[in-house]
């Protein structure tokens, strides 16, 4: 999951179809966590098995939102902050990690049996190497691969406008990248998954949860910011055909999960099945900014406010649906109960929105106030699309 493909707590430029792909990516990352870690029945029927994607999507997301205001910052009068940016991104991300952060090491009865890895894995962002499958707060081992991805994108760009990267250079390294992270995944299945007694466990150690293995999403959406930035005629004949785009994405989409569902754990879902959601995600976001296609033009209600909160509900979701859900089951309400289901859910937004309104918020406007833009010169950048 992923914060910047989160809606910012003080809007900008909002289109809808990107605050529907957020509100997506967080109730499909909702529902899994739900099978997986309370209820371990299936629920939701297949949405609540492939609802892990919803992480990728928030991957691809991010990609494409930072990626756009990385570009279109360098080539703005005011210029590109490297400094204003990771400040941005600090007072975007960190205060609400931290107070979850201290629930989890200060709360004993909030992270239940779970063991916590050392609190400096956490605090540096490293806790996805090797991440042991069950320890508490695992979900973030995705706000480690963002906060990598936040690091080292900008640095790379700012490096390569410095030294007249050109446009193809950079293509080929995205290229290089995709090809890179397939060869990576190849290698560490056959060496650590492939025939071992405990599969899942190696699978999620060494492949899910690695940086090196799970940044095709971001790198499909930094391609779609680079194809909008830098090739403008080809950019508005894809968003011409917005409609069409969305469709091809979704069909891309639903041969990924069913090729997932079938056979989520093995080699060529496992090598090739990264790039083909990147692929159908970039598509879906492509559709989600044309002009006057459905996906950007219709507004599905509630999708404005989950978007909104979605960081905050992502870093809180787990761990008070798995406690709501056990004090439910004391009244005689299981975890497949319609009731606990609907409470779960309910107390799920709940808890998200109030980590939003209290510590979220206040945070961002003083980023408004002290840091409104990554530009070097304030004042001389428009604010990208949200």
């Amino acid at each position: 999951m992923a914060s910047s493909g989160m809606q910012p707590a003080i809007p900008t430029a909002r289109i809808h179809g990107l605050d529907t792909l957020r509100a997506l990516a967080v109730t499909l990352v909702v529902l899994h966590h739900y099978v997986l870690f309370v209820s371990d029945a299936p629920t939701f029927g297949w949405v609540g098995e492939i609802g892990w994607v919803g992480v990728d999507l928030f991957f691809a997301l991010s990609g494409y939102l930072i990626g756009n205001q990385i570009f279109a910052a360098l080539r703005s009068p005011g210029g590109f902050s490297l400094k204003h940016f990771y400040a941005r991104r600090l007072l975007r991300t960190l205060p609400n990690y931290w107070v979850v952060l201290a629930l989890y090491f200060l709360w004993p009865a909030f992270r239940g049996d779970a063991p916590l890895l050392p609190l400096w894995k956490y605090l540096a962002f490293v806790q996805n190497f090797a991440l042991e499958p069950g320890s508490a707060f695992s979900h973030s081992w995705s706000l480690a691969i963002e906060e990598q991805f936040y690091l080292l994108l900008p640095a790379v760009a700012l490096l390569g406008a410095l030294w007249g990267g050109s446009l193809r250079l950079a293509w080929v390294a995205i290229a290089l990248a995709f090809a890179a992270g397939m060869l990576v995944r190849a290698e560490l299945w056959q060496d650590l998954v492939g025939g071992q007694k405990y599969q899942l466990y190696f699978y999620f150690k060494h492949i899910y949860y690695s940086s090196l293995c799970r940044f095709d999403e971001l790198l499909a959406g930094v391609a779609l910011a680079l194809l909008r930035n830098h090739h403008p005629a080809a950019w508005g004949r894809l968003t011409r055909h917005g409609n069409l785009v969305g469709l091809a994405g979704l069909l891309v989409c639903a041969v990924a999960f069913w090729l997932f569902i079938d056979d989520r754990y093995g080699f060529a879902i496992t090598v090739f099945g990264f790039p083909l959601l990147a692929l159908g995600f970039s598509l879906l976001i492509a559709s989600s900014v044309s002009e006057n296609s459905l996906l950007r033009t219709v507004r599905v209600p509630g999708a404005g406010p989950l978007a909104l909160w979605s960081y905050a509900i992502y870093l809180l979701h787990k761990q008070v649906c798995v406690l709501g859900a056990t004090w439910m089951a004391t009244y005689g309400y299981g975890a497949e109960s319609p009731l606990t289901i609907v409470a779960m859910l309910a107390l799920s937004v709940l808890t998200g929105w109030l980590l939003y309104k209290l510590v979220e918020t206040p945070f961002m406007r003083l980023r408004e106030r002290y840091v409104p833009s990554n530009a070097a010169r304030p004042g001389q950048l428009t604010p990208a699309p949200r």
